[in-house]
């Protein structure tokens, strides 16, 4: 997992397909906490019991028609609390 600016994306730095390039294949975006920090997250993620509860949480606060990003409700430090026991 990596935090990261979202510079990148809002500033167009995209490549043929249309998907940022600071994002490595086998990784996705998600926006976290009340400021949207934006964190690159490998797949292996949607394994976890954990983040997928926080899909849920998201999609019933937020839903999943936006073209943002997926915005998960969850503090930055708890998020990677949990993102820590990815490798």
């Amino acid at each position: 997992m990596r935090r990261c600016s979202s510079l990148g994306k809002k500033h167009g730095y995209e490549n043929e397909e249309g998907l940022p390039l600071d994002v490595p294949k086998g990784h996705f975006v998600v926006y976290v906490g009340e400021n949207r920090t934006r964190y690159i997250v490998p797949i292996t993620v949607l394994n976890m019991p954990e983040f997928l509860s926080l899909l849920q949480q998201a999609e019933d606060e937020f839903g999943f028609d936006h073209d943002m990003g997926i915005t998960i409700p969850c503090d930055d430090q708890v998020f990677e609390s949990l993102m820590s026991f990815v490798r």
